[in-house]
């Protein structure tokens, strides 16, 4: 074919162009779970929608149903995959039995540098677990024991006497080496709970410090009497105001099963109130969460105060700080709970609002753990607070919040050891 100026055009015309195969990605499925996983940590089960997840990937859809045939065979495969990666860790390090404190450090180290790389899927393993499928949820389960198990058999060969502690309740944490293997291991979790940010060899050197000050706590002795329960409800009179006690029975419907699994009605027949009834006080569920968040974040700060007034030294705060806010959780602990899990499902502006105010609330323990640990610096310190809360809740829900003025004292000296500890963090 000629072109205007003579010369023969030998390119093919657009119609004879063959159409380009594009080539599918062939770590496709591994991206559909790295982008699903972090969407159901940030904001929840049910507020992911497997088109959202298709998008952030690139691709339709139905492209994504030929990977996954639904949306909790993704999620359940995104739990799976986070349970291998730990699991692959702990196997990484090789047993040592003449040397159990450098096989501890080892532990310690390799399981936090993959939950450094699985940062921003942690609330995928901590929260979302509760919907998947018994089946699943068992093989959770075991991979937990697994973990609990091998940090328990190293602390008992370090300190013997640990395994004499302890009240025996099959299938919870029966020694004292168990129940400090999982304050260790909830302080390793904490990297998960927070986006403060430091360079990686920071990172463990402060989970590290703080892991093995819990590993060489004194433990309060434990009240020798029947195995913990959580407390009955409490008895007294009920509440006047309907939307307190609406309030109430949603915080702990909610905490118990999710914010998404409980509807109006079931919250308004809890407290004998038609649906028609509930809507005077509250126009939506998402306005109850978010009076209860409110709530929530109120009660820390003003303990924060309290404590504050109440103290003469850094020192003697961050001791009342401790204090206080075990028997905050203790006394709130369907609200903290409900708290810390369904963030997600409030809009933005709230969210964002609400998380500005923990991290005030972080700020000013950090301050005062900084002005006793001058070694660290102010984000090293927010670190470790975010390490003690996390302790208060993982030992608390272990424990089902027992009464007990020895379950307190045990939770208060874990969050003491990552605080006020006399050392500085490893270099």
């Amino acid at each position: 074919m000629a072109s205007a100026n003579g010369r023969v055009n030998d390119a093919p015309t657009p119609a004879a162009v063959a159409p380009r195969t594009r080539l599918r990605p062939k770590d496709r499925r591994e991206q559909i779970i790295r982008v699903a996983a972090e969407s159901f940590s940030e904001q929840g089960y049910f507020a992911t929608g497997v088109d959202q997840i298709a998008g952030q990937v690139g691709i339709s859809g139905p492209a994504l149903y030929r990977h996954f045939p639904n949306k909790y065979a993704l999620f359940s495969e995104t739990v799976r995959t986070l349970g291998t990666d730990l699991d692959r860790a702990i196997a990484q390090v090789p047993a040592l039995p003449g040397d159990p404190e450098r096989e501890l450090k080892l532990l310690i180290s390799e399981l936090t540098r993959t939950t450094i790389e699985n940062r921003s899927r942690g609330a995928l393993y901590r929260w979302e677990a509760r919907y998947l499928n018994p089946e699943d949820r068992r093989h959770l389960g075991e991979l937990v024991g697994r973990m609990h198990a091998r940090f328990a058999a190293i602390l008992d060969q370090i300190r013997p006497e640990l395994s004499k502690g302890g009240v025996p309740q099959p299938g919870r944490l029966a020694t004292d080496a168990q129940y400090l293997s999982g304050a260790v291991l909830s302080v390793i979790g904490s990297i998960t709970t927070h986006r403060a940010s430091l360079p990686r060899k920071r990172i463990e050197a402060v989970i590290l410090d703080a892991s093995l000050n819990v590993a060489r706590t004194d433990l309060p002795p434990n009240d020798p009497v029947a195995a913990p329960v959580r407390p009955a409800a409490a008895v007294g009179l009920p509440m006047a105001s309907k939307r307190e006690a609406l309030l109430t029975e949603a915080i702990r419907l909610m905490s118990a099963r999710g914010f998404h699994d409980v509807t109006m009605e079931e919250i308004g027949a809890a407290v004998g109130m038609n649906q028609s009834g509930v809507y005077r006080h509250f126009d939506t569920k998402v306005a109850m969460l978010s009076t209860a968040f409110s709530r929530a974040s109120e009660r820390i700060t003003a303990r924060i105060s309290d404590a504050l007034a109440e103290s003469a030294t850094p020192d003697e705060a961050v001791e009342k700080l401790v204090t206080k806010y075990v028997d905050l959780s203790f006394a709130n602990s369907d609200l903290l709970n409900l708290y810390l899990s369904e963030i997600g499902s409030v809009p933005e502006p709230q969210r964002i609002e609400l998380r500005d105010q923990q991290r005030r609330n972080v700020e000013e323990w950090a301050q005062l753990v900084g002005q006793v640990r001058p070694g660290l610096n102010p984000v090293e310190a927010r670190y470790l607070v975010h390490a003690a809360f996390n302790t208060v809740l993982d030992l608390g829900n272990w424990v089902r919040y027992d009464t007990r003025p020895a379950t307190r004292e045990r939770i208060e000296a874990v969050m003491t050891a990552i605080l006020l500890p006399n050392s500085t963090p490893n270099t």
